[in-house]
């Protein structure tokens, strides 16, 4: 049974909900002038990664074409949690985050994660939990891990409005089949590695104006526009996004909002490192308070990452408190 109170909640926040619409919006533009140069004539991109002229990405359906009947009311449902996810669930988001902050413009844009990218590919196994994920689960995770909170049940209709959002997104994309797009694109690791003190210099110079000095984010009210990017409000150090690489990957091709493809390999090797090298809530799955124990079993396969390390005599991935 859907939550029929979610309209009126929304309705009271109208201003954040514009200001919301208009970021989005922001990013939309950008992503269709980049995919349209990208189809057009690649060589007008600047700076861009040769290898993401790949183009073009698969395209979900318009909000025109979205059906007015109870199937249309529950895509609707789905994108407002979307988007507004702490707002509407604030008893499962335990930080600020919202769906909307990995997977820009509504879940819509090529190399963030788009949904539409993601549906079609599962059930699928991960090895974050050595099992066969539904999608319903993979969404659970999500709450776990990158909101730091309590996972909606499988079945219940948070998950189910997310799930026909996604589905609806998905209309028309090949079932198991990889689409360009779908992840992150992560670049190269940089030959001489990545420098976190040089990636200090490019969050001050290309960062700090949307996300704060300390990674704290912006606010409108007590609403956040512009996600913290470290501390108690962040992900956590179980979500993907900590992994370097991941984080490398969504920054060049996402950020600055409304500039990606702007930075190079090295810049964003070396931001996301500075990014994901501060403290943030502590990884859920923390064996006995023994941080040490916890990367061997979690993290020291997983791709890039600082969990667990010691860095000029601080060990990395104690948590916030």
């Amino acid at each position: 049974m859907l939550n029929t109170n979610h309209q009126h909640y929304f309705g009271s926040n109208r201003a954040i909900t514009v200001l919301l619409t208009f970021i989005a919006l922001l990013t939309s533009v950008n992503a269709l002038a980049v995919d349209k140069l990208r189809i057009e004539d690649q060589t007008q991109i600047p700076n861009a990664p040769k290898k993401i002229a790949q183009a073009p990405y698969f395209l979900p359906p318009a909000e025109s074409e979205l059906q007015n009947n109870a199937f249309g009311e529950l895509v609707k449902r789905g994108e407002d949690l979307f988007v507004n996810t702490k707002a509407l669930l604030p008893q499962n988001v335990g930080n600020e985050m919202n769906c909307v902050n990995c997977h820009l413009d509504r879940g819509r844009k090529a190399n963030s994660s788009p949904l539409w990218g993601a549906y079609p590919m599962y059930p699928a196994y991960r090895k974050k939990n050595n099992k066969v994920n539904t999608y319903a689960e993979r969404l659970q995770g999500c709450f776990t891990f990158s909101m730091n909170g309590t996972p909606p049940s499988a079945d219940g209709d948070i998950i189910l409005a997310l799930t026909a959002y996604s589905y609806w997104l998905s209309t028309g994309a090949p079932t198991g089949k990889s689409l360009p797009g779908r992840g992150f694109d992560e670049p190269l690791p940089p030959k001489g590695g990545f420098d976190i003190a040089r990636g200090k210099a490019v969050y001050e110079k290309q960062c700090v104006i949307c996300h704060g000095e300390n990674g704290e984010g912006k606010k409108v009210g007590v609403n956040y526009v512009f996600p913290p990017l470290w501390g108690k409000d962040s992900y956590n150090w179980g979500a993907g996004m900590h992994r370097i690489n991941t984080a490398a990957g969504f920054i060049q091709h996402n950020m600055p909002l409304g500039r990606g493809e702007t930075l190079s390999d090295q810049q964003a090797w070396d931001v996301a490192a500075f990014v994901n090298a501060h403290e943030r809530p502590q990884d859920p799955r923390l064996i006995n308070g023994d941080i040490v124990e916890t990367r061997k079993r979690y993290h020291a396969d997983d791709g890039v990452n600082l969990y667990g390390t010691t860095i000029n005599g601080v060990l990395i991935g104690q948590g916030t408190h």
